[in-house]
């Protein structure tokens, strides 16, 4: 009986340990992931993107970002580790665009700058400026 009772501790041991492992949560990897604006601006009084326009940010898996926030293309290089993106220096397009797209592309710009904190849940990703108070929301695209 004690041979019994050993083996079954060490199976719960093992399994409990097993499960140890599989709930640990790993910052998930934005690699190969596209996303499209929702809202922008300061942290506590967010303005929803404008409606009719294609916003887009596609995190590459070879370390490229690029995108459109309403009227200019972006790209860049960007890494990503422990809650945090780096973003290399964006280039875009110099076009002019009506009033509510700069705006909102403006804003987004500054967010996606230098080392940034990121909150990602499976249908948000929020992006916050290097000072913390301004940030983009976006959902997958």
């Amino acid at each position: 009986m004690n041979k019994i009772t050993l083996l079954l501790a060490t199976l719960t041991l093992a399994a409990l340990a097993l499960t140890a492992c599989a709930t640990k949560t790993e910052t998930p990897t934005l690699s190969g992931t596209s996303w499209k604006l929702t809202s922008y601006g300061e942290v506590e009084a967010q303005t929803p993107a404008a409606d009719g326009i294609d916003t887009r940010v596609d995190f590459g898996s070879d370390g490229n970002v690029s995108g459109t926030m309403g009227c200019n293309r972006f790209s860049g290089s960007y890494t990503q580790q422990d809650g945090q993106i780096t973003f290399g220096p964006l280039m875009a397009t110099k076009m002019a665009c009506p009033d509510l797209p700069m705006t909102q592309e403006s804003v987004a710009f500054g967010v996606l700058v230098g080392t940034v904190r990121t909150e990602w849940t499976q249908n948000q990703l929020s992006i916050y400026s290097e000072d913390g108070k301004m940030m983009i929301l976006l959902e997958p695209n």
